[in-house]
């Protein structure tokens, strides 16, 4: 059985597992006040240039999540998102549970938009009984979003505009991130994505890591106490050494980004594999998902071999499926299942 169904169902990189085994019996301090949490620190601070930025790594993306939805809201105010945003349709209400609404808006390709944001906190404030209501604090995006797409510099700086004017904290997820970044269709940069937003994480789990995120934040109300946040929702690994070596070794000599680079790629031929065989994509991704139409009686005989997610229901005999290239993808799988794609397909239709 081949796997297409996520990015995080191999283990880690050896060169990971090589620099653990390596160091396994270090003494170091716990709690992430280790040489290697301040090495990789340093490193995601250089390439986003914000050397004043404060970064904390810590297991998972949901626990990033709330880590820093907490850290920007008060106990009225709630975060307005995409509706197919993963705080919306993917935590088990764990923003809610930790006691702030999500606000979802209607979405385009898993994206919203600048006016969208204004029109809501408009809205909101423009209502006599706002006060009966929850308040927009924060904007949370995802980039690479949960369906593949991209946000541009442009409508990153719409959104990043609206939401100063209006005093809102923008986040953004990047469980992701590298994905996004060595994508043929991005023109954002690390850099310009630290400037424009007041936090934002490095996913590790989904791109070579055993586990981990690195949660950056740019603006110091956000920074200030956070770690105090972190140890009260269980999140400061007392090993947290091993957080900071796998973020060092991911990114030391362009690593993270070279393996980002080779899942989409091949994300990329099994897309012209789609395309080439007339079946039609559910969205338009230049990331490492790739969402497609197929007839039903054509997925049954491909699940026989090949696992990915269901998407939708598109009508009576078709479904949306996700196919997901990572950083440990195999050309050679990805070349028989577009060979098995070809001859099930051409038997379908006789």
């Amino acid at each position: 059985m081949i796997q297409f169904q996520c990015d995080y169902s191999e283990g880690a990189h050896p060169r990971i597992l090589e620099a653990l085994a390596k160091t396994n019996l270090e003494q170091s301090p716990g709690y992430g006040e280790d040489c290697y949490c301040a090495e990789a620190a340093g490193k995601i601070r250089a390439l986003c240039g914000r050397e004043e930025a404060y970064v904390h790594f810590v297991v998972g993306g949901t626990q990033a999540n709330l880590l820093v939805i907490q850290a920007a809201l008060r106990p009225w105010q709630g975060v307005l998102c995409a509706s197919t945003g993963h705080i919306q349709a993917h935590e088990t209400g764990a923003i809610e549970a930790g006691g702030h609404k999500v606000l979802p808006l209607p979405e385009c390709e898993g994206k919203i938009t600048a006016e969208q944001v204004e029109k809501a906190v408009q809205a909101h404030f423009a209502d006599e009984a706002r006060e009966h209501t929850v308040q927009p604090g924060m904007v949370y995006l995802s980039q690479s979003t949960e369906l593949g797409t991209l946000y541009s510099r442009a409508e990153l700086e719409g959104i990043s505009r609206v939401c100063r004017e209006n005093g809102l904290f923008l986040y953004v997820d990047g469980a992701r991130l590298g994905y996004a970044l060595a994508s043929e269709a991005n023109d954002l940069t690390l850099p310009q994505l630290a400037e424009l937003c007041d936090a934002f994480t490095i996913g590790g789990t989904k791109q070579g890591a055993l586990f981990g995120e690195a949660i950056v934040l740019t603006h110091p109300v956000l920074g200030k106490d956070f770690r105090y946040l972190v140890k009260q929702r269980g999140g400061l690994l007392a090993k947290g050494r091993l957080l900071g070596l796998q973020f060092g070794e991911l990114l030391r000599d362009g690593l993270y980004f070279e393996l980002a680079a080779h899942a989409d790629r091949l994300a990329l031929r099994m897309q012209q594999g789609f395309l080439d065989l007339g079946f039609p994509l559910y969205c338009q991704s230049l990331t490492n998902q790739q969402f497609v139409i197929l007839p039903d009686g054509l997925l049954e005989k491909l699940a026989e071999g090949y696992r990915f997610s269901y998407q939708a229901r598109v009508d009576g005999t078709h479904s949306a499926v996700r196919f997901c290239t990572s950083w440990a993808t195999k050309e050679e799988d990805v070349e028989a299942f577009l060979r098995d794609l070809e001859r099930l397909a051409r038997r379908e239709k006789q």
